[in-house]
């Protein structure tokens, strides 16, 4: 499997050795095969190029020309994508934090990483883990400590995280060889996760799951 990524950082050596590390460690990761298909520079750029190439993951640096890394997040919130964003940065500071991860980031890890553990964080992140630097973890505990309790959904709570990830474009509309191709699985595979959603939540077809997707404002 290769897992695309784009780099979003305001200095290119930054970006060239995150990409050289990637590229280096790509038998450390298993079947996961890192390749850089597109950098940015600023939120603008970033903006852009993660539209254009819809990665799996963006490894985005918190503090850019134009908005910063959670300017860039709110400018692709409406574009409802599948990909996972984590945030490497220099900084360690709370606020930069809890700034990206309200906005949608998946975790945080600062550039003091190395590079084994920046290979496994991205490779966790695309399958749906919440990956923090160790000190910055409770950063974030803390910050939404204080947040209204989120209600629980029984139902929602009966699929797995890809399940949730498939209902979420099929709702979306996409069709199976989309989601497929999104979610770099087969589309045997879409259709396994459909029918596993369906009879989790008894519901009969893709209008019903979209119907209940919209109502809990899963899309």
């Amino acid at each position: 499997m290769t897992i695309r990524i784009v780099l979003v950082d305001d200095h290119a050596l930054i970006r060239a050795g995150v990409r050289a590390e990637l590229a280096a460690g790509a038998e450390s990761v298993g079947r996961e095969r890192l390749e850089v298909v597109g950098e940015a520079a600023s939120t603008e750029e970033a903006v852009a190029v993660v539209r254009r190439e819809r990665p799996d993951v963006v490894l985005l640096d918190v503090h850019l020309p134009g908005g910063g890394g959670r300017g860039v997040l709110e400018g692709l919130r409406d574009d409802r994508l599948a990909t996972r964003f984590l945030a490497l940065s220099v900084s360690d500071a709370a606020e930069d934090v809890i700034s990206v991860v309200r906005a949608g980031a998946r975790g945080y890890v600062t550039k003091t990483i190395s590079a084994e553990d920046l290979r496994d964080a991205v490779v966790r992140v695309h399958g749906g883990d919440a990956v923090f630097s160790p000190r910055l973890a409770g950063f974030v505990l803390d910050a939404f400590a204080d947040d209204e309790p989120v209600a629980l959904d029984p139902e929602l709570d009966r699929l797995t995280a890809r399940e949730r990830d498939v209902m979420r474009l099929i709702a979306r509309g996409y069709a199976y060889k989309e989601v497929a191709t999104r979610l770099t699985v087969s589309v045997k595979t879409v259709e396994s996760h459909v029918s596993a959603v369906l009879r989790k939540l008894q519901l009969s077809n893709r209008h019903q799951l979209t119907a209940w997707a919209n109502e809990r404002r899963l899309v």
